[in-house]
């Protein structure tokens, strides 16, 4: 396909993933050509623009002033173009191509990854990409067509539909308390080993609320060793390495085998929602509604609970 001026729009496509994916062989995974293919098609986009685009080395690439300008404008009209194209026909045709979908590392292996699998049993031409990772994404830089994020969202362009919800639970290892007992009161906890996930805003403060709802402790706790993913944070706690916050459907299965246990059952901490984020747009690609549609099956049939249900 050409457009005006010469420009062959196939090359923008080309171009645009070799950004958003970091180097010219990822991009090729991404695109299925061969690395020399989409080498070609830069050289001949900056041949038929005049402008150099990228800067190539054999560590790294980066774009060039001509190109981080010309990268803005040639996203804007690819992804109108696979909207556009997307809206055509969305009513009538199968859900194909690949879906990339980020989620937390606990979330995409206890609920995402499965949701997946089903989703691929329903439409067989349609691949599926999991990026599970605790970091917030760039869902446009990176490629992301949906973002499960868990708790409280940032303000930002992007769409956001709340899919479910789950409760932070205080857990420890039983191994913790042998030789004295368990915790009866909140002020008992100040002074317990407690181990950290270091991407939330305030690791050590919670709110803890008692049953009833008329009492409210808030407590800093003594922070011993820190982690950035809750994958990690949850396995120092089940060798005995302190107590943590972490949510209930990362360490349900954990409790109700009684390598876990609840710390103040009879108190709570916040519940927060689960959320499925996408790039804002008029019309939300075929892929994506059979993803969330799936997705939001399986909540239902726990009744509302985002969350996995516990091992056998």
């Amino acid at each position: 396909m050409q457009a005006t001026g010469g420009v062959n729009l196939n090359r923008l496509v080309v171009f645009v993933a070799v950004v958003e994916a970091g180097s010219l062989s990822a991009a090729a995974r991404r695109l299925g050509l061969a690395k020399t293919m989409v080498s070609a098609h830069i050289q001949r986009l900056e041949a038929e623009i005049g402008a150099s685009l990228l800067l190539r080395s054999t560590r790294r690439q980066s774009l060039t002033d001509a190109g981080e300008a010309f990268y803005e404008s040639a996203r804007r009209i690819v992804h109108d173009a696979q909207e556009a194209i997307s809206a055509a026909g969305r009513d009538s045709a199968e859900p194909r191509g690949t879906l990339r979908v980020a989620a937390p590392i606990d979330y995409a292996a206890s609920v995402v990854a499965p949701v997946a699998v089903q989703l691929r049993r329903r439409h067989p031409q349609l691949k599926v990409e999991l990026l599970a990772g605790d970091r917030v994404v760039d869902m446009l830089k990176e490629g992301i067509d949906v973002a499960i994020r868990a708790g409280r969202l940032a303000d930002s362009a992007l769409q956001a539909t709340r899919i479910g919800s789950f409760t932070e639970w205080l857990v420890a290892s039983p191994l913790l308390f042998e030789g004295g007992g368990m915790p009866t009161q909140p002020r008992e906890l100040a002074q317990l080993p407690f181990v950290a996930l270091s991407v939330l805003a305030q690791p050590l403060t919670w709110t803890l609320t008692s049953a009833s709802g008329r009492a409210r402790r808030t407590l800093r706790f003594e922070q011993v060793m820190s982690a950035n993913t809750s994958h990690a944070v949850r396995s120092a706690v089940l060798a005995g390495g302190g107590l943590a916050v972490l949510p209930d459907y990362a360490v349900k299965a954990d409790v109700a085998a009684g390598r876990l246990v609840k710390v103040l059952a009879q108190w709570s901490l916040p519940e927060s929602g689960i959320y499925a984020v996408f790039p804002a747009a008029r019309h939300r690609p075929q892929k994506v509604r059979a993803f969330l549609e799936m997705l939001r099956l399986q909540i239902e049939q726990r009744g509302g609970d985002a969350s996995p249900p516990p091992a056998d």
